[in-house]
């Protein structure tokens, strides 16, 4: 069963709800056609074989279309029940015949025998043209209009994917084009470092090396010339990263000598985390500062980013203190929160004013960003007493710390501590990476959001343009069952008399006389009475009309009709009978 629904949903993959829906709309045209089939009369396996044969038809419409349609057409005239199945065959049709000389040729085919298959039923020349001309209307209104409605929705929601996927592609081309540019730019910059910064850094590590080994200088002085001397060799190792970010993206590699500790006098990778700080500590108060360190707890390791961010938030903080606050006592103290890592850098009020320092205004910027890639967040203010203090939360590590990390809001405040966490359970987002949308300006990332927004408003459109459609075929369907119940009026008062005008009508009269007096029975409603009663006379041409003594029992499926036959210019006969249709 599953590869008949394969095979009868053709090249479109039917979901669950397709299935259930396809089916459902099968039994409904199937009951809709017996019910039809049995209100006029019909009983017996007559009803149940045209049920079926709608079934097999609602099904196969989306794999053969055209024919489905073409063969609802030929038999509609003929089954009553197909009424509704030939709007619905019409409305599919509309959609699944792709190529438009085909559906033009299907709709016509179907037309054609619609209007072929009413004439031959009818079997009456005379009122072929206006027959022709009302299943014209009704044809048009039932099925032609459905068809051109759904194919117009169709290739409209179809515009309008394609206008999207074309702007999503434009969107991300342009995101590459500003990415590259970057990358341009961040080489150029790389390089200017190196060749800038690098020459200045080198010769302040040959001019304190040299003066290291100086013997004229004391115990201290050397102290302090080495530690100028690894500061400095550090900076050039660290601008050697810089650098390596800048131009390809990556850390640059650490040189390893033959003894395998690297780069001579720089910072293992290893302390460059929290095990790191420490020796940051170490290194101001060799430089003659006054830095303390506290740890509190004990707790799961960090991941590698977050490790070392904690290690530039102190590394930036005591920075800061060493050019704004001169003199003033710094404190770093760690804590192993239950939940996350704590690191406080405070410092009291300067003991003299600080000289101009250059600054970038930069450091403490950079710190939020590198936070908050980590899921965490730092805050920097002022303290009461003049100090001030820059303060970060850290997530541990760990297999189930999640790649994305959680969105922390630039405007959280540190300024207060407590013992409960400070806010409820993040949600986690997309990783920027992953985002192509991520490098665009506000007015960009707002022309994505309502691209991305494009398919329901579209959809919304589409229904509303569907529905509009619709009424204007309802419109049209009822100004043709308007018009088409006016012409049965029309016909029917020219084909029906009582039967008192035919007592009054006798044998001998003149042709005109006669004619005179009933209708000219030209009529759709007369269609089909002629040769069904009592031979006519030889060489005489006969009128027949309908009696408006209509059975009150509408299963009976004859009816009273009235024979006037003229022959030499006189009524030579008249007969009342009654004919089956």
């Amino acid at each position: 069963m599953a590869d008949t629904w394969r095979w009868l949903a053709g090249p479109e993959r039917w979901t669950k709800r397709r299935t259930a829906g396809e089916a459902v709309l099968a039994l409904l045209m199937a009951v809709l056609a017996a019910g039809t089939e049995e209100l006029i009369g019909r009983d017996g396996w007559w009803p149940a074989a045209v049920a079926l044969s709608a079934t097999v038809l609602s099904l196969l419409r989306r794999r053969f279309p055209a024919s489905v349609l073409v063969v609802t057409g030929a038999l509609a005239p003929l089954l009553p029940g197909y009424v509704v199945l030939l709007m619905l065959v019409g409305w599919s049709a509309g959609r699944h015949i792709a190529d438009v000389g085909r559906a033009l040729g299907a709709f016509t085919g179907s037309y054609v025998l619609y209007v072929a298959t009413t004439l031959l039923d009818a079997w009456d020349w005379q009122g072929a043209l206006r027959l022709a001309f009302v299943n014209t209307i009704y044809f048009l209104a039932t099925t032609v209009v459905p068809g051109l409605a759904h194919r117009y929705w169709v290739q409209r929601r179809t515009l309008l994917h394609a206008l999207q996927d074309r702007n999503r592609r434009l969107l991300r081309e342009r995101s590459m084009i500003v990415l590259q540019a970057r990358l341009r730019e961040r080489q150029r910059i790389a390089q200017d470092m190196h060749d800038s910064l690098g020459h200045q850094l080198a010769l302040i590590s040959v001019h304190t090396g040299a003066l290291e080994v100086d013997p004229e200088l004391t115990g201290r002085q050397r102290e302090a010339v080495s530690v100028l001397r690894n500061a400095s060799v550090t900076a050039m190792h660290e601008l050697r990263e810089v650098v390596g970010i800048l131009r390809d993206g990556i850390e640059a590699p650490v040189d390893a000598g033959p003894g395998g500790t690297g780069v001579v006098g720089a910072v293992d990778e290893s302390r460059r985390g929290t095990a790191g700080i420490e020796a940051l500590v170490e290194a101001g108060r060799g430089a003659g500062k006054t830095v303390g360190l506290k740890r509190t707890g004990d707790g799961p390791p960090l991941m590698a980013a977050a490790d070392h961010a904690a290690y530039r938030i102190v590394q930036e903080a005591l920075t800061n203190a060493y050019k704004h606050a001169p003199g003033a006592t710094i404190g770093v103290e760690l804590r192993y929160e239950p939940d996350a890592f704590v690191v406080e850098v405070v410092n009291a009020a300067p003991a003299r004013p600080a000289a101009d320092a250059v600054s970038g205004g930069q450091g403490l910027t950079g710190l939020h960003e590198r936070a908050r890639l980590v899921g965490g967040m730092v805050h920097a203010g002022p303290v009461d007493g003049g100090g001030f203090r820059v303060a970060g939360v850290l997530p541990y590590g760990g297999e189930s710390v999640p790649q994305a990390a959680p969105f922390v809001d630039a405007a959280d405040d540190f300024r207060q501590q407590s013992t409960s966490p400070p806010w409820s359970e993040p949600e986690p987002v997309m990783d920027w990476r992953s985002d192509p949308l991520s490098d665009l300006s506000f007015t960009e990332r707002e022309l994505a959001m309502a691209l991305r927004e494009g398919g329901t408003r579209s959809r919304g459109g589409g229904v509303a343009l569907g529905c509009g459609i619709a009424a204007a075929a309802g419109v049209l369907l009822v100004l043709a069952v308007g018009f088409g119940a006016f012409f049965l009026v029309q016909a029917v008062d020219k084909a029906m008399i009582d039967p008192a005008q035919y007592e009054a009508i006798s044998v001998g009269m003149t042709e005109k006389e006669v004619r005179d007096r009933l209708p000219t029975g030209d009529s759709v409603a007369t269609s089909g009475l002629h040769g069904k009663g009592p031979k006519e006379p030889e060489g005489s041409t006969c009128l027949v009309l309908m009696s408006s003594d209509v059975p009150e029992d509408i299963t009976v499926e004859t009816e009273p009709v009235f024979r006037f036959c003229f022959k030499d210019g006189k009524l030579i006969e008249k007969k009342a009978y009654d004919v089956r249709r």
